[in-house]
């Protein structure tokens, strides 16, 4: 082959490494295909919220399509063990909310992965209060005042969650724990149809993500009482946080996350970590999620082991105290 040909493909091939290096957050070659990030939760809801935003931001910056797909059931379980067995290549993701990844293990009997085995972390998406909230039908204004109904009508007080096992389940075991009160729980596919449930009147009461209810206290179809973080919350400055409203020791919140099946490569985990955190930390990511009440965390695949094993050890108590066990 003449030098000069074989100077032009050379250099040819250097300059398509460097432009697949340029995009921000790349490794070499990837990613080579439509990206997926698995959603296990219904549409709607604050981690699918968070993982479509995540998409859009990498699909920009990684000029490769990045889809979302939903897949709910058992808790995130069902959508977890999809991406606890995908290809270990970097094209699947898994946003989840926390549940999937401290509160399943603790919960089920037979589950289909193993968090520690299973799964690399790469960073925490954001953290969200919970609130406690009301259908305005029922007469409580206050904690106080619902605490004061529930007791006097035991077992009359319907709550939702976003189903069996989920933060919002695990808050109102804790709440009745704390308070000494009766509540029925309704466990839902996901937060939106239980929010939708709420506000018809089917069920009365919901420890929510502040995302999948903010809109709804803003239009005053749904009554705020606290939020379950100590003090108050930024995006509702107007509702106490739990201590304030005679709750002490109440303390709690949803966080989020992405995964990747434990085997992708480190360098192709790097990248998406800082692909990841480079989309969260977009000026326009962190004000679209500060209006539906999202703290973004972006802090990176250590810190979010050490919260894995620290809301493991927190919820061990109270699930073991309630008596939870999902087949």
């Amino acid at each position: 082959m003449p030098a000069i040909s074989r100077r032009r493909i050379v250099q040819g091939l250097a300059l398509g490494g460097l432009a697949t290096s340029a995009r921000p957050g790349a490794a070499q070659g990837f990613p080579s295909r439509t990206v997926t990030i698995v959603s296990p939760y219904q549409a709607g809801g604050t981690s699918d919220i968070i993982a479509r935003m995540i998409a859009q931001k990498l699909g920009e910056a990684w000029r490769q399509p990045v889809i979302v797909e939903n897949r709910p059931g058992a808790n995130g379980g069902v959508g977890a063990t999809a991406v606890a067995r995908a290809a270990a290549d970097g094209h699947t993701l898994l946003a989840t909310a926390s549940s999937a990844l401290t509160l399943n293990p603790l919960l089920y009997r037979s589950l289909g992965y193993d968090v520690a085995r299973d799964f690399a972390p790469v960073t925490r998406t954001g953290s969200v209060p919970n609130v406690v909230v009301v259908n305005p039908a029922v007469p409580a204004t206050t904690l106080a005042e619902l605490i004061a109904l529930a007791k006097a009508r035991p077992d009359s007080i319907s709550y939702g969650s976003q189903g069996n096992g989920s933060n919002g389940h695990l808050n109102g075991e804790l709440f009745k724990q704390m308070t000494g009160v009766t509540l029925v729980h309704v466990p839902y596919r996901g937060s939106a149809p239980a929010v939708s449930d709420l506000i018809g009147g089917q069920i009365q009461l919901m420890f929510d993500n502040l995302p999948s209810v903010i809109e709804q206290i803003r239009a005053g179809k749904l009554r705020a009482l606290a939020v379950t973080t100590a003090g108050r919350s930024p995006f509702l400055p107007d509702v106490p946080g739990m201590a304030e409203a005679g709750l002490a020791g109440f303390d709690t919140s949803a966080w989020f996350a992405v995964m990747l099946p434990k085997e992708t490569p480190a360098e192709i985990r790097g990248a998406i970590e800082r692909g990841v955190i480079a989309a969260l930390t977009d000026a326009d990511a962190r004000q679209k999620l500060a209006h539906v009440g999202v703290t973004v965390m972006a802090d990176g695949a250590a810190a979010l082991g050490q919260q894995i094993e620290a809301e493991t050890a927190l919820w061990r108590a109270v699930i073991a105290k309630a008596r939870i066990s999902i087949e």
